[in-house]
Parts: C-alpha cells; sequence; structure tokens
C-alpha cells in the first residue's frame, strides 16, 4: 500500500474510532501513525486498540506506527462550593493548598511545587488562558493575586505559568505506570509532554533504555529556550500547538513553529505539527478554508507528519478527517510551488561517508530521473539522512528490524519494508530491483539509485552507492 505522497499523517484514536472496522478504515483511508492518548483512556482501552492495529499490520503486510503520548504533569485548580465562580477584572483571588471547596475568594491549588516558583508580577493562565491572574504575593503553600481577565473559573480547569520554568518532572506517578505498560505492549514511539529542559528529555530515556523511540512536545516556552539541545537529544519533535498557544501570544505561534520544523530539517530529525489542524471536522464534513491553509502550511515547511487529534479521536467524521488530509497533503506536493519552497533549505553535508552518500544518492537520482532511491538500512540512521535532504525521488527503506521499519513510517518520504538483510553485492542490486518493482516504485527499464553499507547489516556503515536498472 503505498502512499502518493511524502508527508505522513499522524491519527489519534479515541471512542469514535475503536471499532476495527473504523481503524481499518482510517488506515486506507492514509492514517500511517496511530496515537494513543494516555491522557483519556484506561489501559485495557488501549491495549485492545493496540491489538487491532498489530492485527491489521499483518493483514495489510504494511508496517504501522503506534504513537504513545503521555499525559504529563496537569496543573488544575480544585473544587468550588458551586462548581464555579464568577471573577472580576481588578478583584483579589487567592491560591492555596487547602483542599476545601473554593469561592469567590480563593480555590485550592494542589501543586505545592507551583508556589516555590512564583514571584511578583507573575502571570498565571487559567482555563486555556481565558482567564488571567497576576501575582502581588506569594509564599509556602499560596499566592496572593489580582483577576486581570475575569469570567467563570470552573472547578478543575487547567493552569498555566508561562514564562516560568516549574520544578517538576514532566513524568508523573500515572506517566510511569503507562509507560511502564506501552513497553510491555510494545509501542514504537514515546511522546512526552511539557518538556521544559534537556534533563527531562534524558531522564524519558533512561525509563526507555532504547526500547522506543522518543519524541518530545515542544509546548513550554521555557523548551524554546534550549530548542537545539532538545531536538539533539530527541528521536523527534512535535510541535504541540494547543498549550504552547496558551503559553504564547497567538501571534507568536506561526513564527515559533516554522523555526522548531526548520531546526529538525537541519538535525534530519522527524517533526509532526500538531493541534487543531481540521478542527471543524470535529462537528462538519468539511474544514474550513482557513485550516486547509494551515495544513498546506506546515507541508510547505518540510514537516514529515501533520495529527489529528480529536477530529479522529472524538469526532463525527473520523474518516472524512483523514481523507480530507490526505488530499490536501497531496495536492500540495503536486502543486509548481512546492519543490522551490522545499528546496529552499540546504542542509550541509556532514563531514562522514554516511551523509556524503546520501547526499550524493539524491543528487544522482535526480540527474538520471530514477524511479527511487533504495536504502538498506539496520537502525535507521541511513534512512533519515536520505530524507533530511527532501530528494526528488521516493525512499524505499529496506530493513532486516521490524522495529526500525514501523519507527521509520513516521519519516518524511519513506516507505520501510521489513525484510531479511542481504549478504552481497549481487543479491543487494536483485533484492532492490525486485523490491522496488513489488512495492509499486519501478516497472522494467527504470533506473534505482541504491545505498547500503559494507560490512551488509552494519548499523551507520552506509558506504556504497550503486546505479541499478530493473530488468
Amino acid at each position: 500500500m503505498r502512499r502518493a505522497r511524502n508527508a505522513k499523517i499522524v491519527a489519534t484514536l479515541g471512542p469514535a474510532s475503536t471499532d476495527p472496522d473504523v481503524i481499518g478504515k482510517l488506515f486506507e483511508a492514509g492514517a500511517d501513525v496511530f496515537r494513543l492518548n494516555f491522557s483519556h483512556g484506561a489501559h485495557e482501552d488501549h491495549r485492545e486498540r493496540y491489538n487491532i492495529l498489530r492485527q491489521l499490520e499483518k493483514r495489510s503486510g504494511r508496517p504501522i506506527a503506534i504513537l504513545q503520548d503521555l499525559q504529563g504533569p496537569k496543573l488544575r485548580v480544585g473544587r468550588f462550593e458551586d462548581n464555579g465562580v464568577r471573577l472580576e477584572r481588578g478583584q483579589a483571588f487567592r491560591l492555596d493548598l487547602d483542599d476545601t471547596p473554593g469561592n469567590g475568594q480563593r480555590v485550592c491549588l494542589p501543586h505545592p511545587e507551583v508556589f516555590s516558583a512564583l514571584e511578583e508580577e507573575t502571570i498565571i493562565l487559567l482555563d486555556d488562558g481565558k482567564l488571567r491572574l497576576q501575582v502581588k504575593r506569594a509564599g509556602n503553600g499560596y499566592a496572593e493575586t489580582e483577576v486581570v481577565t475575569g469570567g467563570i473559573l470552573s472547578e478543575r480547569k487547567g493552569v498555566n505559568v508561562p514564562g516560568v520554568v516549574m520544578p517538576i518532572s514532566p513524568l508523573t506517578e500515572k506517566d510511569r505506570a503507562d509507560l511502564d505498560f506501552g513497553m510491555e505492549l510494545g509501542v514504537d514511539w514515546v511522546a512526552l509532554s511539557f518538556v521544559q529542559r534537556p534533563e527531562d528529555v534524558a531522564e524519558l530515556r533512561r525509563l526507555v533504555a532504547g526500547r522506543a523511540a522518543i519524541m518530545s512536545k515542544i509546548e513550554k516556552p521555557a523548551a524554546l529556550d534550549c530548542l537545539d539541545q532538545l531536538v539533539e537529544l530527541s528521536d523527534g519533535i512535535m510541535v504541540a500547538r494547543g498549550d504552547l498557544g496558551v503559553e504564547l501570544a497567538p501571534e507568536d505561534v506561526p513564527g515559533w513553529q516554522k523555526e522548531i520544523i526548520h531546526a529538525c530539517r537541519l538535525a534530519g530529525k522527524p517533526v509532526v505539527v500538531a493541534t487543531q489542524m481540521l478542527d471543524s471536522m470535529v462537528d462538519s464534513p468539511a474544514p474550513t478554508r482557513a485550516e486547509a491553509s494551515d495544513v498546506a502550511t506546515a507541508i510547505y515547511d518540510g514537516s514529515d507528519a501533520v495529527m489529528l487529534s480529536a477530529e479522529s479521536a472524538a469526532g463525527h467524521y473520523p474518516v472524512e478527517s483523514v481523507e480530507m488530509m490526505d488530499r490536501i497533503i497531496k495536492h500540495t506536493e503536486q502543486h509548481s510551488t512546492y519543490r522551490p519552497i522545499i528546496e529552499a533549505l540546504h542542509p550541509e553535508t556532514e563531514p562522514n561517508a554516511a551523509d556524503a552518500i546520501s547526499a550524493a544518492a539524491a543528487q544522482v537520482a535526480q540527474n538520471i530521473s530514477s524511479a527511487a532511491i533504495v536504502t538498506y538500512t539496520t537502525s535507521g540512521s541511513t534512512a533519515l539522512r536520505a530524507a533530511r535532504r527532501r530528494p526528488t525521488a521516493p525512499l524505499l527503506l529496506l530493513t532486516s528490524r521490524l522495529e526500525t521499519a514501523r519507527r521509520l513510517v513516521l519519516l518524511w518520504g519513506a516507505h520501510s519494508v521489513h525484510t531479511a538483510d542481504v549478504k552481497n553485492f549481487q543479491e543487494m542490486v536483485q533484492k532492490a530491483t525486485r523490491m522496488a518493482v513489488q512495492e509499486e516504485f519501478a516497472r522494467q527499464g527504470d533506473k534505482l539509485v541504491v545505498t547500503a553499507g559494507v560490512p551488509f547489516g552494519t548499523p551507520g556503515a552506509t558506504n556504497v552507492l550503486r546505479i541499478a536498472w530493473v530488468e
């Protein structure tokens, strides 16, 4: 099942997409990666969806990537006597650790670590930024604030403190239990929420211990201050525009989105753009024109993947949402403006044989109008180098490791195939041409560019480029 596009689609599973038939239709419509959102649902719900996906993988013969998205530390206010209160601009309002129901003067904020990070004039956002408080005085377990932007505050609404690095781990006890469960299942990617600093990624990497690839979600302004380090330490990045759009001014988000994508492309790391891409399709069978342009912009910027959240998890049109995203990506990539824009960024060739071979493969493939670049990869590093170039020829990736084939599904332009490794040059060429025909990349008489590493099967040892003809 070859996709006629380079960018990939991540679809979130949820109540609207639990049935095996619906999940199968999402895959056929164009979903490449499936997200299990651990902010919702019990472990057994996720296990059932995981098993459905693995059965679908066997039936289709195509690797499917499964992304576990950890909830992270959600800061929320406590309960109210009357379920909520109206806060007026200029009034005093107290946050504290008293767990008795709140009222118009105070409410519990059951996160003692937050208070130690607050200073005078710090801004606190409530309910996705709808309400705004300014700290006037803070101490051990309390903060006296003034309401800057008022409104209705209901119980259990979210709290954001922009511009402050919170002294908390992004991994709660729930996240650790969820992670253990995800590792037991065998997920391919783990997304870490509310990353603030490089140490957060290092903590997760120690726990994962190589069993899955790590994706850092950029949704805190503090993460932007160490963006290059986070890109280097992560296997992939997600531009999580939901919380990022709460803590940043809305007009700042588009520029940062481009900067994050740019940093990932230079580093050769997959990047996903997420949140509200086709949000109106939760309730409507068609998106707004602005949403279609939003998806197209992410594709023009060179994103590896774009993500559907509520659209596929809880909306009324999950399959239609995937179909629409698939159409937008295809039309964008086929437009005459696409290649000039995508090629405006030329990553520098790194001073090593593997990167030199990947750069040469992209150039040769373009010069000879190759039907595909066939790359033998073990760890996936060769594939990352190849995709970093955004070549004009499609990428057919052959790997002997099923976990590598699954992880690479997320990668721009990649069509990964799990197959046995080769032992010599003759077998290398024969298998490359055979698989190119089998996977519908080439026909008799077509030319292929083949890259591999000698000794065969050695991770990171790409040092061979070969032009082959399909006989």
